[in-house]
């Protein structure tokens, strides 16, 4: 059963160009993972990054959160730094919606 590791934050205006290229890159290696602009509020981003079961969605989250992270660096561009970033993973709430 497929689940997400879901990571929400707001970049600063200023840091926007170096957020986009230093993701763009990102995205090119990394294939299990979707970045979403807010269409309401501008430099609001999540990162939906699939797993094909929750422990690897929570291996992910740990990964996400790790200072070793490739993923990590995005902290220096939140508003409120690595403390506002918020990270969740989910799982299908019912069954055959997985």
């Amino acid at each position: 059963m497929q689940a997400i590791c879901f990571a929400e934050y707001k970049i600063a205006e200023a840091s926007r160009a170096d957020y986009l290229a230093y993701t763009r890159q990102l995205l090119q290696e990394q294939k299990k993972v979707h970045l979403y602009e807010g269409t309401d509020q501008i430099n609001l981003f999540v990162e939906i990054w699939y797993a094909d079961n929750e422990a690897e969605a929570e291996q992910i989250k740990k990964e996400r959160c790790s200072e070793r992270s490739p993923w990590y660096r995005v902290s220096d561009w939140i508003i409120g730094g690595a403390d506002k970033m918020h990270v969740w993973s989910f799982k299908p709430a019912l069954p055959n919606n997985g």
